[in-house]
């Protein structure tokens, strides 16, 4: 579909380090969203997983409906080794395309997928996300609130494009500053919240 959704693209960032968007823990306002959601057992997806420190968090916090996807080998060989066998019941890990993914969803993590894929594919991507929720379910997490000026990835945004992008498929309940950004994010991250309905 685009280079950027290549796994050999996104392979050779891994086994290069070449993965400056991996904090090395779970995002700050990802992790306010999980610890407010009240249903342990929700079927939860992380898309363009990478390392899943979100996902690690959430088997840590009891969450028994984990599934992440991600087109490229490396995290995904990693994220099943720091699971180990025990908690790999909790969460699925998957290896593959995730506008091929099929499956029905309450709630879809997203933190930094979107800012991933080339911005011809964000339309698919609403549609796609449409598809996966289950009625009332809902995509939350954070997107970048500012257009980059080198060529991406990652890609940016206005919230005015976001908006444009989303509501004919989902209802916005969110989209605003996020108050609670990893510090070298401050300021550069929108907290969204949008249901199926």
């Amino acid at each position: 579909m685009s280079e950027f959704l290549s796994g050999d693209f996104w392979q050779e960032r891994y086994t290069t380090g070449t993965t400056g968007w991996d904090m090395g823990t779970v995002s700050p306002p990802l992790k306010t969203i999980i610890d407010a959601l009240p249903d342990k057992h929700a079927r939860i997806l992380i898309p363009g997983c990478g390392n899943a420190w979100e996902a690690r968090y959430l088997v840590e916090q009891g969450f028994t409906q984990v599934t992440v996807i991600d087109i490229a080998p490396a995290p995904v060989e990693a994220l099943q080794q720091a699971l180990g066998q025990e908690n790999q019941q909790f969460c699925q890990v998957i290896l593959g395309d995730f506008f091929q993914h099929e499956g029905q969803y309450d709630v879809i993590l997203e933190q930094t997928f979107f800012c991933a894929i080339n911005p011809e594919l964000r339309i698919p991507y609403a549609e796609k996300m449409k598809s996966l929720l289950a009625q009332n379910g809902i995509l939350t997490g954070v997107l970048f609130r500012t257009p980059f000026e080198n060529p991406g990835p990652p890609f940016g945004g206005t919230l005015e494009e976001y908006q444009a992008t989303f509501e004919p498929y989902l209802h916005i309940e969110t989209m605003e500053l996020c108050t609670n950004s990893h510090p070298k994010r401050a300021g550069n991250e929108l907290l969204i919240r949008l249901r199926k309905v």
